[in-house]
């Protein structure tokens, strides 16, 4: 997104308040396969193995189908092979999977610090 100024938004980052890394390191790194980008002990940054497009933020009064707003969305190629790696790690899927009528496949889960993920991949 090019603003007037000319300055360029060249990504956005969301940042979870956690007590335990370690299980940021299990849960995002193990389960869901990102890769450690940066790891200052204090701070632990995941990035995809793949170079994201474009930087974005969603806005919304409800998570569509009438279910929570998740706090993260993250698409994956394969949702049954996510959907295999949570269940296998226990991880309790609080909705779906399901087909929206809008063209994703995709499910809620919690992260181990209670942020409502939408794990989804376009049909």
């Amino acid at each position: 997104m090019k603003l007037e100024s000319g300055m360029i938004i060249k990504r956005i980052v969301p940042n979870i308040s956690a007590t335990d890394l370690s299980k940021a390191r299990r849960f995002y790194g193990d389960i869901l396969g990102l890769e450690t980008g940066m790891d200052l002990d204090w701070i632990v940054t995941f990035v995809s193995r793949t170079e994201m497009t474009t930087p974005q933020v969603s806005i919304a009064v409800q998570g569509g189908s009438g279910t929570a707003v998740p706090d993260l969305s993250v698409e994956v190629d394969d949702l049954d092979e996510a959907l295999d790696r949570l269940q296998a790690a226990g991880v309790a899927i609080e909705y779906g999977p399901v087909t929206e009528e809008w063209g994703v496949r995709r499910f809620y889960v919690r992260d181990p610090f209670g942020k409502l993920l939408n794990i989804l991949s376009h049909t």
